[in-house]
């Protein structure tokens, strides 16, 4: 348990090293853009800079939270198939919490490694961009700093937040008995995972709660602009228990999409497979669902803030003049800064793919001895990718559409023309990219795991201890 294994953290390190450099060159684009700024105004600077640094910060809070359930779930993941030798540590006279500080050490040098080529990278793309752009002379040559000390702050909050994620990832850790050394490494099966009403209970309740608020906010914003505060912050709390809860959620979702899914013996044996362990299917897919509601959210946000500027203008032209360009110039930062979050869940979902199947060799030999040929293995393997993104793509754009029009709602409450409610709009482009996106994802997701589960004989399968 004390030797760091690099093979089954590199996703880990991955997504660390994507955090760090997303919040190193968030922030050092923002100080050049506050140096220009400042240039052209004189006098403003630190006020721009101050106004720029809040605003990448709220967007970096986003990516590590982001960041934070993608790390805890594949700690969990990999927890999960250490199950047996936990348990044999634990026969020999290891404590559960000796082991645990010792994946929390492995969440840490995951944190400093992935943080710190992410810094090394950010600064090094952050140079690259300033030369080209002084040397054809896009922006003037002013004193931007190439390296600040606000530039680190997000590398030790990677670090901070991949080690906390380590830590809440090996919660399972404590329950392993030494009696288990003797069985297999096995998940929560379905039945135990609803055995647990208390957890259950609490994660249905914070959901709930979270909505209501969420819902009180719109409310409170159709006469008071502190509304979409109050929207945003039950929002939070919603996606918060969604996220609690997932394990509850995910399976029937699973069920109803795994019908769509013919009744072939891979298809069957697929469908199986995603809802037998719900805790291994909620941590692979609950990632993208986070992906997908932060792109919905802020496309159906801005597209519905948009019908209603268009209905401003038909009643006043001058009202909101300009605010099309600006809404249009949000979308695209929006979009890059949602999309990057839902690269870090997709790594997400395809190592955690990745490591069932490792973890499941011994299953996969025993269906290829009974007559399963590789493809019908590779079928079910790709059948069973496809449901977890379906699923989870289906619930982000429920979840991201309930939330994006929340926030246009609250938004606009105030300054409402008469009319009524202005329903969710749905900008069609969202549905081309992410539908090509879901395609993408199947086959990425698909390809490692399949391979690996077709190139092994089931006699070494059937060895593997």
């Amino acid at each position: 348990m004390n030797r760091f294994s690099f093979r089954e953290h590199v996703a880990s390190v991955l997504v660390a090293a994507l955090s760090s450099t997303f919040g190193v060159l968030l922030l050092l684009v923002t100080g050049d853009l506050a140096t220009y700024v400042g240039h052209s105004q004189a006098g403003n600077h630190a006020a721009v800079h101050f106004i720029l640094s809040f605003i990448a910060w709220v967007f970096l809070l986003i990516a590590l939270y982001t960041a934070a359930i993608v790390t805890a779930n594949t700690f969990a993941t990999v927890i999960a198939g250490r199950t047996k030798t936990i348990a044999l540590l634990r026969l020999l006279g290891a404590s559960a919490q000796s082991q645990r500080r010792a994946v929390a050490r492995e969440g840490l040098a995951v944190g400093l490694l992935g943080g710190l080529a992410g810094l090394v990278f950010a600064v090094i793309l952050n140079a690259v961009m300033l030369l080209i752009c002084q040397a054809t002379g896009f922006i003037p040559r002013l004193g931007y700093s190439y390296l600040s000390l606000d530039a680190v702050a997000p590398v030790v909050a990677v670090v901070l937040t991949t080690w906390l994620a380590s830590w809440l990832g090996s919660r399972r850790v404590l329950v392993v008995s030494p009696m288990q050394a003797l069985g297999a490494s096995t998940e929560r099966s379905e039945s135990e995972v609803l055995r647990r009403p208390a957890r259950n209970l609490i994660a249905i309740a914070v959901f709930v709660i979270g909505t209501l608020i969420l819902l009180f906010g719109v409310e409170e914003g159709q006469a008071n602009p502190i509304g979409l505060l109050v929207a945003v912050f039950g929002g939070m709390v919603s996606f918060t228990g969604v996220v609690l809860s997932s394990d509850l959620l995910v399976p029937p979702a699973l069920r109803l999409i795994g019908r769509a899914f013919g009744t072939s013996a891979s298809a069957r044996l697929a469908a199986q497979n995603a809802v037998r362990y719900p805790e291994r299917s909620a941590r692979t897919a609950i990632g993208i669902v986070i992906g997908v509601t932060l792109v919905t959210m802020f496309s159906v946000a801005l597209q519905t803030y948009s019908v209603f500027v268009d209905r401003a203008q038909q009643a006043d032209p001058r009202e909101f003049q300009g605010a099309q360009q600006l809404l249009t110039v949000l979308a695209l930062i929006f979009g890059v800064i949602s999309g990057f979050s839902a690269v870090i869940a997709a790594v997400g979902m395809i190592n955690n793919l990745n490591l069932s199947v490792v973890q499941r060799i011994r299953e996969l030999g025993l269906l290829r001895a009974l007559g399963f040929t590789g493809a019908q293995v590779r079928r079910m393997i790709v059948s069973e990718s496809a449901q977890l993104t379906i699923t989870a793509v289906v619930m982000g754009l429920v979840l991201g559409t309930l939330y994006g029009w929340a926030g246009a709602e609250a938004l606009m409450g105030a300054n409402r023309l008469s009319g009524g409610i202005i329903w969710p709009a749905f900008p069609p482009p969202l549905v081309a990219v992410i539908v090509v996106g879901s395609a993408v994802l199947v086959w990425a997701a698909s390809v490692a795991p399949s391979r690996r589960a077709t190139r092994v004989t089931p006699i070494a399968a059937l060895a593997v201890e």
